[in-house]
């Protein structure tokens, strides 16, 4: 069955909901999106422009009424940025239509074309669609180790950021009022896990924030903060290629970060952490970064997925579902330019592009028009490790230092979709660059703490099963 037949949408449709009073009797297809990162964004954005409001009603489904800028959060983490300047408002111009459901999709029956929405006032609701587009992006990726969900801070939300912020300074405040030497030490050790580029530049950030705040603490010795970078694998951030990745090592290295490849963790506790290679840590501070997982919307499905991702067509169509895309960090797109089978990276640079393309696929579909693959060959790769320290490769061309700074800034800033946030990150980073960080603990959460299980709902998504069910009932009515 073809992807989006515009034919079999609109018989399923007549009969499932009654137009509106005042409205016409003929119902508008109903376009649902799913995910308000950089894909669903740029697909919703690119269906507002190119349909007028008489061919579609367009829903956009996201817990918070924001897109949040992802590569920046260790930033946030660092102090360097607000939160508020990563937190793109989808409610800040009038000119868009799109209806913001506030909740988040937890089922999709694709035969019964319903999505079942958990809203943020905790109500279970059914919403019916012509066509779906799955961006719900990703979780945190986790191991059965012991501990690690109890006592290690993960960095997917906004939240987690301005939380890990305020604990790396509370460690600071408890280890300069603590008069026991090993509760001091074990404070001021803190352990990153995970190499890739979110673990190296929230390293690299926090490093920076707690190398400038000991200065305000006259009883730290500052060779007691110690901070730990460790990865299973060989070497850091491989797609950097040997010669950048090996600067960003001794970048870190230099500024005092311990690197440990080839080892992982094999316990976690509330004081202290055992390494694979039998090393036990003691700390109060455990950030794990150690890769995602596509979102767990997509089992309930019931599609094919290829390492945990749905399987799409290079027209990011599910294959079998009629009206069903998925794009983003939770399908595995064809990589066209690469070939060989390789699928897209869940890189802001593919969802952004793979948004636009879906959005176009999602219209073609509903003119009864051609549907075009997508294709785009990656532009490169920015780390930013804090002030003058980066490492970048735009075109393939190896850069390293201030260059590389200038061209990570400058392209965070074009990638950043209003003039608003611009505007915000520039005046931020100014800022830090000449009156450096205040140092502010919030305490807005201190009461409770927090740590990666509590963060990201995880387990609140329906198994197939369960959607059926849920769907079957609702379709029979109260009576039921």
């Amino acid at each position: 069955m073809r992807c989006g037949d515009p034919g079999q949408t609109q018989g399923v449709e007549a009969g499932r909901r009654q137009p509106q009073k005042g409205r016409s009797t003929v119902t508008r297809p109903r376009i649902l999106v799913v995910g308000a990162g950089f894909a669903g964004v740029a697909c919703v954005r690119r269906l507002e422009r190119r349909l007028s409001p008489d061919e579609a009603e367009i829903a956009l489904v996201t817990p918070q009424s924001y897109q949040l800028y992802l590569p920046l959060l260790p930033q946030v983490a660092s102090g360097v940025l607000t939160p508020q300047s990563v937190a793109l408002s989808l409610r800040r111009s009038e000119k868009y239509r799109t209806r913001i459901i506030p909740g988040r999709a937890v089922g999709v029956d694709p035969k019964a074309k319903v999505c079942v929405l958990r809203t943020i006032t905790d109500r279970v609701v059914d919403e019916p669609y012509d066509y779906i587009v799955l961006a719900p992006g990703s979780i945190t990726r986790t191991f059965d180790i012991p501990g690690l969900t109890d006592h290690a801070f993960g960095l997917k939300t906004l939240a987690e950021a301005a939380y890990i912020r305020d604990h790396v300074i509370t460690q600071l405040d408890l280890a300069d009022a603590s008069d026991d030497p090993a509760e001091r030490a074990a404070r001021l050790q803190f352990v990153v896990v995970g190499g890739g580029y979110a673990g190296t530049e929230t390293a690299a950030c926090l490093q920076r924030l707690t190398h400038a705040a000991v200065k305000r603490y006259p009883r730290i010795d500052p060779s007691l903060i110690k901070w730990h970078l460790i990865d299973i694998a060989p070497r850091l951030m491989p797609e950097l290629g040997e010669r950048l990745g090996r600067a960003a090592q001794d970048d870190l290295r230099r500024r005092g970060i311990e690197i440990s490849l080839g080892v992982s963790i094999a316990k976690a506790g509330p004081e202290e952490v055992t390494f694979t290679n039998g090393r036990v840590v003691p700390t109060h501070t455990l950030i794990w970064t150690a890769g995602v997982v596509a979102s767990p919307l997509v089992s309930t499905l019931g599609a094919e997925t290829v390492k945990g991702r749905l399987a799409v067509t290079a027209e990011m169509c599910v294959p079998g579902f009629d009206g069903v895309f998925a794009l983003g960090d939770s399908a595995a797109v064809p990589d066209l330019a690469k070939g060989d089978g390789a699928v897209c990276p869940p890189t802001a640079q593919h969802a952004l592009r793979q948004g636009k393309r879906v959005a176009e696929n999602v219209i073609a579909a509903l003119r009864n028009q051609p549907m075009r693959p997508y294709e785009h060959r990656d532009l490169g790769l920015v780390v930013d490790l804090g002030g003058a320290d980066a490492v970048a490769r735009p075109l393939g061309v190896e850069l390293h230092g201030v260059a590389a700074q200038a061209v990570a800034r400058g392209y965070h800033l074009v990638a950043m979709r209003t003039n608003v946030a611009k505007t915000r990150v520039m005046t931020n980073w100014v800022l830090n660059a000449i009156a450096g960080d205040d140092f502010v603990r919030t305490g807005f959460q201190a009461r409770r703490p927090t740590r990666l299980k509590d963060f990201e709902d995880s387990d609140v998504y329906l198994t197939p099963e369960e959607v059926r069910r849920h769907v079957e009932r609702a379709a029979a009515g109260p009576a039921a």
